[in-house]
C-alpha cells in the first residue's frame, strides 16, 4: 500500500516539474557543455542538474500560473493542481525551492553570468512568455528565446566564451526549432487551447496555412543546421554529409503539410519528427567534437 502511495507521489511530482522538458532542457545544456569544451568534465553534473533544478522550478511555476486555464483544457486538466492532487501553496513552495537550489548550485560551481542567466531564463519564461500566450498567438516567437539560454550556461560552465559565433549558432538553432515545435502542439490542440481562451492563429488563419507557415518554419529549423560547418561546427567530412541528409530528410518527412487534406496524424508525425530531429542533431555534433 505504502509502495502505491509512493509512486503516486513520484507520478504527481514528476508532472508538475515537467520532468520531460527539465530533461531535454538539461540534455542542450550538457550539449553545450561538450561542444565548448570537447569532453566531459566533473563540472558538468553541476551545470546539468543546476538547469535541471531552475527549469523544473520554471515550469513547476508555469503550472502555477495557468492552473486555471489548465482546467479547461482536456490535454492538462488531470495536471496535479487542476485535479487537486496537489494544493497551491504546498507547489508554490516546491518551485521556489527548486528555483533557489538551482540557483545556489549555478552560482557556486560557475560564478553569476551562468546563475544570471538561469534567473533570466525563469524570468523571461514565467514573467514574460507565460502572461504574453493570453495576449497574442505570436508570443511563442520572443518565448523561443527560452530555448537558447540553456545551451549557453553549458557553454560556460566549460569555460567557454558569451561571444563565440559557435555558441550564437548553436543559441540560435534552439531558437528556431522552438517555433515549429509550439505551432505543430498547436495544430494538434488548438481546440483546447482556444477553449481555455488563449488567442488562436486559427482565427486569423486556417488550418492548412498555419501548417504551411510551420513548415516554413521547419525549413528555417533546416537551414540553421545545414550552415553549422560554416561556424566551426564539424570537423568531419561524414558530418557534414549526416547533416545535410537529416536535413532532407526532415523536409522530406515534413513535406505532407503542404497538402490539401491534413489529418491529426499527420500533425502528430511531424511533432515527434521534429523532436527526434532537433535530439538527432544534438547527438551528431556531440559525437563529431569527441571524434576531434
Amino acid at each position: 500500500m505504502s509502495t502505491r502511495r509512493s509512486d503516486s507521489k513520484i507520478r504527481i511530482f514528476t508532472e508538475f516539474i515537467k520532468i520531460r522538458i527539465a530533461e531535454l532542457v538539461a540534455l542542450s545544456t550538457a550539449t553545450g557543455f561538450v561542444l565548448a569544451r570537447g569532453g566531459f568534465g566533473w563540472d558538468i553534473v553541476p551545470a546539468v542538474v543546476g538547469i535541471f533544478l531552475m527549469a523544473a522550478g520554471s515550469g513547476a511555476l508555469n503550472q502555477i500560473q495557468e492552473r486555471h486555464l489548465d482546467a479547461q483544457m482536456e490535454r492538462t486538466r488531470h495536471r496535479p493542481l487542476p485535479s487537486g492532487k496537489l494544493l497551491p501553496h504546498h507547489a508554490l513552495a516546491i518551485a521556489l525551492a527548486l528555483l533557489v537550489a538551482g540557483g545556489i548550485i549555478l552560482y557556486a560551481a560557475f560564478g553569476w553570468l551562468a546563475a544570471f542567466l538561469g534567473l533570466l531564463n525563469a524570468i523571461w519564461y514565467n514573467g514574460v512568455y507565460t502572461p504574453l500566450k493570453r495576449l497574442t498567438p505570436f508570443a511563442v516567437i520572443p518565448g523561443a528565446l527560452i530555448g537558447a539560454v540553456p545551451p549557453a550556461i553549458g557553454w560556460i560552465a566549460a569555460g567557454g566564451s558569451l561571444l563565440d559565433r559557435r555558441l550564437w549558432a548553436l543559441a540560435f538553432f534552439f531558437f528556431i526549432w522552438q517555433i515549429p515545435h509550439f505551432w505543430l502542439l498547436l495544430l494538434n490542440f488548438g481546440e483546447d487551447y482556444e477553449r481555455a481562451g488563449f488567442p488562436s492563429l486559427f482565427r486569423q488563419f486556417n488550418k492548412n496555412q498555419v501548417a504551411r507557415i510551420t513548415f516554413m518554419w521547419i525549413l528555417a529549423t533546416v537551414f540553421t543546421t545545414v550552415f553549422f560547418p560554416l561556424y566551426g561546427f564539424g570537423a568531419h567530412q561524414v558530418t557534414y554529409f549526416i547533416l545535410f541528409v537529416a536535413a532532407l530528410w526532415l523536409v522530406w518527412t515534413s513535406r505532407q503539410l503542404l497538402a490539401e487534406n491534413l489529418s491529426a496524424k499527420i500533425f502528430w508525425k511531424a511533432f515527434m519528427w521534429i523532436n527526434v530531429y532537433m535530439m538527432f542533431i544534438m547527438a551528431v555534433l556531440v559525437v563529431d567534437r569527441l571524434w576531434q
